[in-house]
């Protein structure tokens, strides 16, 4: 699940300060869709599509308003607007934070076209640009990324699960070791280590995720939230299956672990 995503789609455009050549229609734009009026976004970039030196960029603010309207609305008449839009922006006409926020809306529409495995690709790309956003819209992006990988994942047979959730493992490791509190990595690395199979690591990693949310306060208690839901409603038992304690059966092993699990959460508060 996209836990992070209702911030990000405030920041990523934030992100691109308007250029003092810009428009007034296009910067506009820009502002209703960070203040989240995707109506207003819409009206004003088509007000700057009119613009030639702006409709590139007016192209791009237009479709990813569409997008998010559809996030919220669900109408499938703003998907097909925002991939039809899409479909002729040109990518050498936009600014270099533009085009990775062209990236991330060709890998939205993806996403929302269940092609999860495409999506995760394009969001990739948009992690891999020079221009790509600063930390807190990074950490957001990286979650739309592993919420990709996950999808493909349950999307494919068990047997072919491994290579997807070992690419998400070795992402959030290297994504952790630059930033310790980054929250969308602590809990995607439980998460692709439990589909690895190692639960043990999953176990370990969702309780050094435990500790590590506090040092990013903004995103303490929601990492905690999805960290917890993870352990008790999954991780719990399923370790408990494969590796009981000894002398005690799965339920009481289960039990045992959650007890653990608990003094975890109170130790660190």
């Amino acid at each position: 699940m996209l836990r992070w995503i209702p911030a990000l789609v405030l920041v990523l455009l934030a992100c691109a300060p308007a250029q003092a050549s810009e428009p007034a229609a296009l910067a506009r734009a820009r502002t209703l869709y960070n203040e989240g009026n995707y109506d207003g976004a819409i009206e004003a970039a088509n007000e700057a599509l009119k613009l030639s030196t702006a409709a590139d960029a007016a192209s791009l603010v237009l479709a990813r308003a569409q997008l998010e309207r559809y996030r919220q609305r669900g109408d499938s008449g703003d998907l097909s607007a925002a991939r039809e839009v899409l479909h002729h922006v040109r990518q050498q006409a936009l600014a270099p934070r533009d085009r990775v926020d062209l990236l991330i809306g060709l890998g939205q529409l993806l996403f929302f076209g269940e092609a999860f495995g495409a999506a995760a690709e394009l969001f990739d790309n948009a992690l891999a640009q020079s221009g790509a956003p600063p930390s807190r819209a990074r950490t957001l992006l990286l979650d739309w990324w592993a919420s990709a990988l996950d999808r493909e994942a349950q999307s494919r047979a068990v047997e072919k699960r491994l290579p997807v959730f070992e690419r998400m493992v070795e992402r959030m490791e290297s994504e952790l070791r630059i930033d310790p509190g980054n929250a969308p990595a602590s809990y995607w690395l439980a998460v692709g280590a439990r589909g690895t199979g190692d639960l043990d690591r999953a176990w370990d990693s969702a309780i050094a995720g435990w500790v590590r949310a506090s040092l990013s306060p903004e995103t303490t208690s929601s990492l905690r939230a999805d960290l917890d839901r993870l352990v008790t409603q999954a991780l719990a038992a399923e370790r408990a299956r494969q590796r009981p304690i000894a002398g005690r059966d799965v339920p009481d092993t289960a039990t045992a672990l959650l007890g653990e699990w608990d003094l975890i959460k109170t130790q660190w508060p």
